[in-house]
């Protein structure tokens, strides 16, 4: 069965790729992974604002997954316990040469000049893609929601201009015209487009009055939100789509594909079911595919998309109707 795709440009044995977290930390959990048939691997955010890298000089000690994979305490941990530029940096060195699959970088940035300066720096590091995580809270009541996407969308620019490998935009659902933000994305030339990002859950300790957060792990209940994400765009813009967030099954994998994706992003089931579990969703693929006689992901990439399924709006009334 030919599962083979292509995401930002690079040629990929199937579409199950690592998303960006905690599993790529380990340099042993990271062969690991590559043994087991990860097609690419995203590393873990480098964020601008979080320059501690004395707070993670532990990290690097201790080259071990001490945590089990059905725990997954350390699926998104705390910005604090962010790499510094220069241990992040090395830990990249560090992978690519542990392994013979893309690794793509991820970044995190907070001003202009830094996210084109820390995407030269992952460059020159040796990363394959850059994939731009782009979030901005909003919460300032001064800036207009058009102020913000034509910052996002400046970023874009000056990233691509500024470095040789492709570029990726990892973004959130909470646009009041997604699809034109995206269509904008692409006109600036990014080479790939991922949805969505995933939040932290909020609280309030009234007690102590903290704030409190925590990210659980996803189920494939959170796709539902990413396929209509992905079939609005296929089709309408030439970057390559990624699903991140609720892919834990094959049949996600091709729910994901037949909306559009070129790739899926994976973390929480591989954390839930370790790295052998690519094993079982490429097995699991090819026994789909053989017994609804689809040869390639390719034959069906899209078909279920805005601009191929003969009735688009099944995907906006889906959304909003109540049933009484």
């Amino acid at each position: 069965m030919n599962l083979k795709t292509t995401y930002l440009g690079i040629p990929l044995r199937h579409p199950l790729v690592i998303g960006s977290g905690s599993l790529t930390n380990d340099l042993e959990t990271v062969r690991e992974l590559e043994d087991a048939g990860a097609a690419a691997l995203v590393l873990r955010s480098l964020y601008e604002d979080e320059i501690t890298g004395e707070q993670m000089a532990a990290f690097f000690h201790s080259e071990n997954y001490s945590e089990s994979f059905a725990e997954a305490a350390s699926y998104f941990p705390d910005p604090e316990l962010a790499l510094g530029p220069d241990e992040y940096l090395e830990h990249l060195r560090r992978v690519k040469e542990a392994v013979n699959i893309p690794v793509i970088a991820s970044l995190n940035g907070t001003s202009a000049g830094g996210w084109v300066s820390y995407a030269l720096l992952l460059e020159q590091a040796g990363a394959d893609a850059v994939e731009l995580d782009l979030y901005h809270s909003a919460s300032d009541a001064a800036t207009s929601a058009a102020e913000v996407e034509s910052q996002m969308i400046e970023i874009v620019r000056e990233v691509k201009q500024a470095i040789g490998i492709p570029v990726a935009a990892k973004i959130s659902p909470l646009f009041t015209a997604f699809a034109n933000f995206a269509s904008r994305l692409d006109a600036v030339g990014v080479d790939g487009i991922v949805v969505f990002t995933r939040f932290h859950k909020l609280d309030i300790d009234v007690v102590d009055l903290e704030v409190l957060r925590s990210l659980e792990l996803s189920d494939s209940s959170e796709l539902q939100l990413r396929l209509r994400g992905a079939a609005v765009l296929a089709g309408r813009v030439k970057a390559s789509i990624a699903i991140a967030g609720g892919v834990h099954t094959a049949l996600d994998v091709v729910k994901a594909t037949m909306a559009g994706a070129s790739v899926t992003q994976l973390v929480s089931c591989i954390l839930k079911n370790g790295p052998r579990h690519l094993r079982t969703l490429r097995a699991e693929l090819d026994a789909w595919m053989a017994v609804n006689e689809w040869d390639s992901l390719d034959q069906m990439r899209g078909n279920m998309s805005f601009e191929r399924i003969p009735n688009p709006t099944a995907y906006e009334r889906a959304t909003y109707r109540i049933f009484h």
